[in-house]
């Protein structure tokens, strides 16, 4: 039970280090957003979320008694911080950003119903709970950018076919 118990606690430590990086991530490509209004609105949404998310998870490692790892934070944040920085030179940034989103939501789905069946075996309950509370709202984000892939597509041909407007974000 002790070996299930430090995995939980790695994979959670895993967790809130992938939530530092989708906060970056997110806040950085709202940032960016000029043409966008509901998307725009939905991943500013979403980065509420994903602040709570982040609470919850530290909460739990907090219950376990561990702390956050500096260095896996600091790594998620680096590597957010790059994606950013390489999307920014992306003529189609808002299509390419808007499938990165939706990639990644389904990492934090896979790590979600991951940490729900390692605290099942761990016997906790809490970390069960509090993880079956967020995974409905990363499948949530990530089907809200399923259904509007089409319309943030179009959106994006029917301003970069018009001369002098600029449709990358």
């Amino acid at each position: 039970m002790a070996e299930h118990n430090e995995n939980l606690l790695d994979w959670l430590r895993n967790a809130h280090a992938m939530e530092q990086q989708a906060e970056q991530m997110l806040k950085a490509q709202a940032s960016r957003i000029q043409h966008y209004p509901e998307l725009k609105a939905r991943i500013e949404a979403h980065i509420d979320e994903t602040l709570q998310q982040q609470r919850i998870v530290e909460d739990c490692i907090t219950r376990l008694g561990g702390k956050p790892s500096v260095a896996k934070d600091f790594a998620a944040k680096t590597m957010a911080f790059g994606q950013a920085v390489g999307g920014m030179a992306n003529t189609d940034e808002i299509v390419k950003g808007a499938i990165a989103g939706y990639v990644f939501e389904h990492v934090e789905i896979a790590t979600y119903t991951t940490l729900i069946a390692a605290a099942q075996a761990a016997g906790d309950t809490a970390t069960q709970r509090a993880c079956e509370a967020i995974l409905p709202q990363e499948q949530a984000m990530a089907e809200w950018l399923l259904k509007h892939l089409p319309q943030i597509t179009t959106q994006f041909l029917a301003r970069d076919a018009t001369e002098g407007v600029v449709a990358k974000r």
